[in-house]
């Protein structure tokens, strides 16, 4: 079907050519495509979106020289519908080496999810070494032949036991993945790293959550903690587990580019059945 999308493995699979942005701009609102939808519902817009559309907005109006966002927790408590949008953001706190900020999306139906972003001063380094996050051995994307998706993004899946390219989600193995924006997020903007990974962040869920049976949770909220912005337009998962009990999930991965970890990001995570 020309322009449109199939399912394989849990996944979207490019059926044609479209390389659209997820939004527009219309005023002070936000128009999404159609390919903003997610994948629980054709009506619900995927959350990651929402994620990278507040961490859009806390840089274009908070993100000064030298100030650095370590942290970044984006609230999904509330089904977005594939609708006109606007984001508003708020300073909490401005001190000399601390920057709070929150941001919220609002529909016509009200508010649909939240975040707060922490941004430190960068500065010298202290002196002492510790253990730090490995680098993985992981091959890049441009060793790994075609994505495993192209809409609404590329990735690249692999085992973490045996480092291959696997085709499906459905593993009780440890994953790891790669994944690239096949869009831009904003019409005529391109997408920063900060905005970049904080896109991908959402993508924590399926690789840490994903078992022999499918996904059954969807995202209640995700936290990506950076030490430094990606440099590659790349961004790699590796899955560090996950708990669940009685419906509920917690997971966690670390992120990696192509020069090495830059971060992590958990996600907690609720069960429940595909929306149609």
């Amino acid at each position: 079907m020309a322009g449109g999308t199939a399912e394989r493995g849990g996944c979207f699979v490019e059926e044609a050519a479209d390389r659209r942005p997820f939004f527009t701009v219309a005023g002070d609102e936000l128009i999404p495509g159609p390919h903003a939808r997610g994948p629980w519902a054709a009506d619900m817009m995927h959350g990651r979106l929402l994620g990278g559309l507040m961490a859009r907005a806390i840089e274009r109006e908070h993100a000064d020289e030298g100030l650095h966002v370590a942290r970044l927790t984006v609230d999904l408590f509330r089904r977005a519908g594939v609708v006109p949008l606007r984001v508003a953001t708020r300073r909490v706190r401005d001190g000399a080496r601390v920057r709070v900020v929150d941001a919220a999306v609002t529909t016509g139906d009200g508010e649909v999810a939240r975040a707060s972003a922490v941004l430190l001063r960068r500065g010298a380094r202290p002196p002492g070494e510790g253990y730090v996050t490995p680098g993985w051995d992981a091959p890049p994307p441009e060793r790994l032949g075609p994505p495993l998706t192209s809409v609404p993004f590329h990735l690249w899946l692999l085992s973490a036991e045996d480092g291959g390219v696997v085709g499906a989600w459905e593993s009780a193995k440890r994953r790891r993945a790669w994944v690239r924006e096949a869009h831009e997020l904003v019409e005529g903007e391109p997408v920063s790293p900060f905005v970049r990974v904080a896109l991908a962040a959402d993508l924590t869920s399926p690789v840490a959550l994903f078992s022999t049976a499918g996904l059954h949770y969807i995202n209640a909220d995700y936290t990506l903690m950076l030490g430094r912005l990606p440099m590659s337009e790349a961004i790699g998962f590796e899955s560090d587990g996950h708990l669940s009990d009685e419906g509920v999930a917690v997971g966690n991965c670390t992120l990696y580019d192509s020069a090495g970890p830059i971060g992590t990001c958990a996600v907690t995570a609720l069960a429940m059945s595909k929306l149609g």
